[in-house]
């Protein structure tokens, strides 16, 4: 069974931290941005780094990986995308490979758009469906274009839509509020993004990260995940002051009006 813990990082990142307790002294991480926290997590607890997981280029997400490596031996696998700018990675994956973490197989999914290079790690080998994504898809949200066009975003959240809807999903940034408050003015007559926001908004005033959440829950109120309905796309030709039929159409309205938000 694996354990997974939030390490904070910088203003608003989230380094994800896996244990078992098939193995309870070894531990992988998920887009060390910064080593000093995720070794000083490390030490507290008595753990040894057992390898690292990358999701995307972004140095927020790839920050600590040479100090983490210098702390924890060269020996340690980095699983990451086929991208040459990212140091390091021992392993470059594509869509459909696996790797082992701490036991546990996790599935590779390609989700470009946020970058061109951005993957996802997902598992159902375990209790509750568990997707590590980076800065594809986020409570409320989802990243913004860098590198990838609408169409290929609009693709990779649909792929991480169709995961089953208990699947807990482990973002890299604390953006929830933000995004909730965006995703009102998108359908401000949604009840279950009211709810959702006050349940976010209690957690944070205890300090208490929102995540991980669902992709059932997100399929109720992230505006990104919901361009087939028809309240964001009526939202979306109020945006544009034209009629627009097509999702991904929707979807890239819906970004583009999120970014200048």
């Amino acid at each position: 069974m694996l354990s997974i813990s939030p390490i904070p990082a910088f203003n608003d990142n989230y380094i994800w931290l896996i244990t078992s307790a098939e193995q309870p002294e070894q531990a992988f991480v998920v887009d060390p941005g910064d080593s000093e926290p995720v070794i000083q997590y490390l030490k507290d607890n008595n753990l040894t780094l057992g390898g690292i997981l990358i999701t995307h280029h972004h140095p927020d997400h790839v920050g600590g990986v040479a100090n983490l490596l210098a702390f924890a031996g060269n020996n340690i696998p980095v699983f990451g995308p086929h991208n040459p700018k990212i140091e390091h990675i021992t392993r470059k994956l594509k869509e459909g490979e696996q790797v082992e973490v701490l036991g546990t197989a996790f599935s590779v999914l390609e989700v470009p758009g946020h970058t061109l290079d951005h993957i996802a790690f997902y598992s159902d080998k375990i209790s509750e469906p568990t997707l590590f994504c980076g800065d594809t898809l986020f409570a409320g949200g989802c990243g913004r274009i860098f590198e990838g066009n609408a169409a290929q975003m609009h693709a990779s959240l649909d792929k991480l839509a169709k995961l089953p809807s208990d699947t807990q999903f482990y973002a890299a940034h604390e953006y929830t509020l933000g995004n909730l408050k965006f995703a009102k003015a998108v359908e401000p007559e949604s009840e279950a993004l009211q709810q959702y926001i006050e349940e976010c908004e209690a957690r944070r005033q205890q300090n208490i990260p929102t995540l991980p959440s669902s992709i059932g829950n997100e399929l109720k109120i992230n505006p990104f995940l919901r361009s087939q309905q028809e309240s964001v796309r009526r939202a979306a030709e109020s945006r544009s002051g034209e009629a627009i039929s097509d999702e991904v159409e929707v979807f890239r309205v819906t970004r583009e009006w999120k970014d200048n938000f």
